[in-house]
């Protein structure tokens, strides 16, 4: 990899990275309910195949081991989990809500290290875990407001795609990058194919088009979070993340009418930030076990 010494090339193509996930977001909420959620996330992942073809290969002349494979069978089962309760959420809830829960994943990554792998959790990052789980408070009010099964799928959804990114750590160092990729690609749609069949509607060419469009854009932005991280350190691209969440308050209040919530936007916030500390404190320590808050997107 190259040397990450280009902060201004990381901003830019992070800032796509956004917009793309955003897109991704937007696209998922304008079908909504037309076809159930199992089966949205299916469409999603079934189309991206096409994405797949050139990642065959590689995953044939991996020679993946038994232990690799149910690895791989895991971290398919987790995504599955994430992207159905994922897609729910996005029919129950604001984006403003998704966007700012979803930044909670690298946190549960950062308290499962230190549980499961006895990675150390010094005070200061112990702290930070805190701070953001106020935060994850501050946007859900309980007892201050109505809650609803959305808000509960994506506290879920944080945790399976927590468990789905630790478990892709451990592959990383074993087998390269396309088969980490492809691997998902082909686990999931297998993952997500009888939940989609139990509650499959005949979907319209329209509905299909736009669930082709969430495979495009997740895919693009993959790919420049990828570009993003080559071209600088996570302590520059990670604070861009933020502005995710004020294009989604922003799409939700201007495309789908969704009041603006001044509390979500604080408690993201006060979640990526805490997020941002831990990764300085890692970058520094040279660690990398906590993801990019993009990395654990569908």
């Amino acid at each position: 990899m190259a040397e990450q010494n280009r902060p201004l090339a990381g901003v830019f193509w992070m800032v796509l990275t956004g917009l793309c996930f955003v897109a991704v977001t937007a696209i998922v909420k304008h079908v909504g309910d037309d076809i159930p959620a199992a089966q949205s996330a299916f469409l999603r992942y079934a189309l991206g195949l096409v994405f797949l073809l050139p990642m065959i290969r590689p995953i044939l002349r991996a020679h993946l081991t038994r232990r690799q494979l149910k690895l791989f069978a895991f971290r398919g089962v987790a995504h599955t989990i994430a992207v159905i309760l994922w897609f729910y959420a996005m029919t129950r809830i604001s984006i403003a809500e998704v966007t700012a829960m979803n930044y909670l994943s690298p946190v549960y990554v950062t308290i499962a290290a230190a549980v499961i792998f006895k990675e150390a959790l010094p005070p200061r990052r112990l702290a930070a875990v805190v701070v953001a789980l106020v935060g994850a408070i501050i946007i859900l009010r309980p007892g201050l407001r109505e809650l609803n099964d959305g808000h509960l799928a994506m506290v879920f959804t944080a945790i399976a795609f927590a468990a789905g990114y630790l478990t892709a750590k451990q592959l990383s160092g074993e087998v390269s990058a396309a088969v980490v990729v492809g691997m998902l690609s082909l686990t999931v749609t297998i993952g997500l194919t009888p939940f989609a069949l139990a509650v499959w509607v005949t979907p319209g060419w329209t509905d299909v088009a736009w669930l082709f469009g969430v495979a495009c854009f997740a895919t693009a932005g993959h790919y420049t979070m990828t570009l993003a991280f080559a071209a600088a350190p996570l302590t520059v691209t990670q604070p861009v993340t933020f502005l995710q969440l004020i294009w989604a308050v922003t799409l939700g209040a201007v495309v789908f009418g969704e009041p603006v919530d001044g509390w979500v936007v604080f408690g993201g916030a006060v979640i990526l930030g805490a997020i941002s500390f831990i990764t300085w404190r890692e970058h520094r320590a040279k660690a990398r076990i906590t993801p990019a808050v993009a990395e654990t997107k569908t």
